[in-house]
């Protein structure tokens, strides 16, 4: 429960977690390890699909862009920027990602995409 009530803290909340259940499993089955390694691979399992399944698609449906779009973003902005990349690469993609929609919207309507010819000669 510590680790779920300090999980808006990137890294804190899960480190948290991780730290308590390993605590927790050598004190509970000492000299035994095997629930030490079954405790790393239940928080391990459990941090994976937080991040690269639940928090990319109800992030990516709430601001509009695809999963793999945003892990994308992730990615590329946390290589180039590091953690500050990581702190604006969900703001900066659905910027990005309006951006793009209207201008696919805008050469949908435009008479080069319906195969018109512009008017020749206007003011």
């Amino acid at each position: 429960m510590v680790g779920g009530v300090l999980s808006f803290v990137p890294y804190i909340g899960s480190l948290t977690a991780l730290v308590l259940a390993l605590g927790v499993a050598i004190v509970e089955k000492w000299p035994d390890m095997h629930m030490f390694f079954y405790a790393l691979g239940v928080v391990g399992t459990g941090q994976f699909l937080e991040g690269y399944v639940v928090s990319p698609k109800l992030v990516g449906e709430s601001i509009g862009l695809h999963p793999v779009w945003l892990i994308f973003a992730l990615f590329a902005f946390g290589d180039l920027f590091g953690f500050t990349g990581l702190l604006i690469a969900v703001p900066t993609a659905a910027a990005i990602g309006v951006i793009v929609r209207h201008l696919i919207r805008s050469y949908q309507r435009s008479p080069l995409f319906r195969g018109r010819r512009p008017a020749v000669g206007g003011p």
